[in-house]
């Protein structure tokens, strides 16, 4: 099967379905964190994206769909007009992807501000689905694709996104936040391996 993971600088996901014996190849305008593991095209993924892929996992940035940054929108009662505007753009590119000529389509995003109105996901699933001990709300658009079933449910030992904190203060289980953007953002191991092995 040939591959194409969009918006992906880790190369977990492009790797698991290496490991399974397919052509994969991750995406981003970052460079790989692990080049030598496969190929990764480090540019715009609609310079690719016509090149003839059986299945296409994509990751669109969600700094300005998610509802975690829902409260950036409304600064004192008033509409931040600007990151609105970017909001939409992330829209187009989010229906870019979800709609391309690829037959079997998954696009992987947290759960979006209202205000854009995606449509509603096919699946959402916690990496404590998946083995990893963590909670962080992923929502799952599928195309072609049925949806991931759960391969190990773990009891949760922290919640992995700080959109949490607040929820569940004084839960006894410890927020946990990654270091940086790109910690929040990379694929889960368990979940790269549940869908190389079941969409693969």
């Amino acid at each position: 099967m040939k591959v194409l993971v969009a918006c992906e600088y880790s190369g977990v996901v492009r790797n698991a379905f290496l490991e399974k014996g397919h052509h994969a190849v991750s995406c981003d305008f970052e460079p790989s964190e692990s080049p030598e593991m496969g190929e990764h095209y480090q540019g715009d993924v609609f310079d690719i994206i016509k090149d003839g892929w059986d299945l296409m996992i994509a990751h669109p940035p969600c700094t300005y769909l998610s509802n975690a940054g829902a409260r950036w929108l409304y600064p004192k009662g008033q509409l931040n007009v600007e990151r609105y505007e970017k909001g939409l753009e992330a829209k187009e590119f989010f229906f870019s992807l979800l709609n391309a000529n690829i037959d079997k389509i998954c696009v992987e995003n947290p759960k979006p501000s209202l205000i854009y109105e995606l449509p509603t996901p096919t699946q959402v699933i916690h990496p404590y689905h998946f083995g990893d001990p963590y909670s962080k709300r992923t929502q799952l658009w599928l195309k072609n694709l049925s949806p991931l079933q759960h391969t190990n449910v773990v009891e949760v030992e922290g919640y992995w996104c700080g959109s949490y904190t607040s929820r569940f203060k004084g839960d006894k289980r410890k927020t946990v936040l990654g270091k940086t953007w790109k910690d929040r953002s990379r694929t889960f191991q368990g979940i790269a391996n549940a869908m190389a092995e079941q969409w693969g």
